[in-house]
């Protein structure tokens, strides 16, 4: 392992690369440090006291800790994968985007440009209801969280927060760019991480002041082991498709005669779908909770990760994105076509027509599984942990996320060291891209 890293380091590409990505993580996380003006930060702290099981305490953790401190990065990254799903719905049903995603380059800038619009639209719009929420929000004595409410401090409030979650956009752009790994999601586990600390030093001081009994933590740690386990493997499960590819003669050789196979696997979408999941329910759930307003209270009380109503919700947001996320990526009429230009077939499988067919059944079969799979862990850890009344919030959501972004990056960094002869990143382990 020690020879791995420093394999890293010999490479000048791949240091600088990883160097840069861990500079643009810090420069986040000193953002999520810096105040948004106008905000008694002593009064708000006790307005979000015992919230680390709430739909806030989760909104929290995405944006490591930037929204309960009010930060300029308050709104997290949220608004931009708002605005991808928007823009994947409309690859979808609307017909020009949808010759547009088809364009190649040129069409991809034209939607990386309208997703940029569609963030900042969606920053002013979640700022300014996070700027009228707070000014009427008060501590326990009464005092306002808004010394000096009114139209300046609205105002102001909407530039500085959208001002930072496009800073943000800029930060990930540029790491999937010249870093290494994909940005947002980087980004996204560069905040969960960031609660690990406190969590840990919380717990032991519960343990010593009783308040948290030495089983409870050692269950609590099982339970995260086998989710981590379980992803770890489901992550890296497929379903091989054989593939036949029949002999023909090209000049003097012959080609062909070859069995190869196509990998499907089980969780094709990724992390995706739990993070456009909790986006979706974040986005009307954070305002709620920040509205003085009787039905919204209440809709906002029922949006808690222990609620029925929320795990609902949330398990048929990722269900829906699992299957429309597949959809999008995998393609099985464009895959049929390809294995038949290449004289490939599926053994007892007529190629065309037939062929794409079988591949969407089963394609289909493994996404349901996919998506129960991803269901279960991102919701039943957290059914649990927030039965044991734990003092942060790390349920199954965010463990996939970490898991599934730190094989993402290993599986990079492997690449980078193979494709220049050295050995892997982990001998005797083959890294596999989560997208097959």
């Amino acid at each position: 392992m020690i020879t791995s890293i420093q394999n890293i380091f010999n490479i000048p590409e791949l240091r600088k690369r990883i160097l840069f990505t861990l500079g643009m993580l810090a420069v986040y996380r000193i953002g999520c440090h810096v105040p948004t003006p106008g905000i008694d930060a002593t009064v708000l702290a006790k307005f979000f006291e015992g919230t680390e099981g709430t739909l806030l305490g989760l909104v929290s953790a995405f944006t490591g800790g930037a929204l309960m401190r009010m930060t300029v990065f308050a709104l997290g990254i949220m608004p931009y994968i708002s605005a991808s799903i928007i823009l994947q719905l409309l690859t979808v049903v609307f017909e020009p985007v949808e010759r547009l995603s088809k364009e190649g380059e040129q069409g991809r800038r034209t939607i990386t440009r309208w997703t940029r619009y569609g963030t900042v639209i969606l920053s002013v719009i979640q700022g300014a209801g996070i700027a009228v929420g707070l000014q009427t929000m008060q501590g326990p004595a009464g005092e306002p969280v808004v010394p000096h409410p009114g139209l300046g401090f609205i105002i102001l409030t909407v530039i500085t927060l959208t001002a930072g979650t496009a800073f943000i956009m800029w930060l990930g752009e540029q790491i999937t760019e010249r870093g290494i790994g994909n940005g947002i999601s980087l980004i996204i586990f560069a905040g969960i991480i960031a609660n690990m600390p406190s969590a840990i030093v919380n717990s032991f001081r519960l343990m010593r002041t009783g308040a948290m009994s030495p089983m409870l933590t050692v269950l609590l740690l099982v339970i995260m082991f086998a989710v981590v386990w379980a992803i770890v493997f489901m992550e890296r499960a497929q379903r091989r498709v054989p593939i036949h590819y029949a002999k023909r003669v090209v000049g003097m050789r012959q080609m062909g005669g070859q069995t190869s196979h196509l990998p499907l696997k089980i969780n094709m979408s990724g992390v995706i779908p739990p993070i456009f999941a909790s986006s979706i329910i974040m986005f009307p759930a954070t305002v709620a909770n920040l509205v003085d307003v009787p039905w919204v209270k209440a809709f906002s009380s029922m949006m808690t990760p222990t609620h029925w109503l929320y795990n609902v919700l949330f398990v048929s947001f990722i269900i829906f994105f699992c299957y429309f996320y597949t959809a999008v990526t995998f393609n099985p009429v464009d895959v049929a076509e390809n294995v038949k230009k290449q004289g490939g077939y599926i053994p007892g499988i007529r190629p065309g027509k037939a062929t794409s067919d079988y591949l969407d059944t089963v394609l289909s079969r493994l996404t349901f599984a996919g998506a129960i799979y991803v269901s279960a862990v991102c919701v039943l850890p957290t059914i649990l942990i927030g039965q044991m009344n734990t003092p942060f919030y790390f349920g199954g959501t965010s463990l996939l996320i970490v898991v599934g972004v730190g094989m993402d990056t290993a599986s990079q960094i492997e690449a980078h060291l193979i494709s220049r002869s050295y050995e892997g990143f982990m001998k005797g382990v083959t890294l596999k891209g989560r997208r097959g």
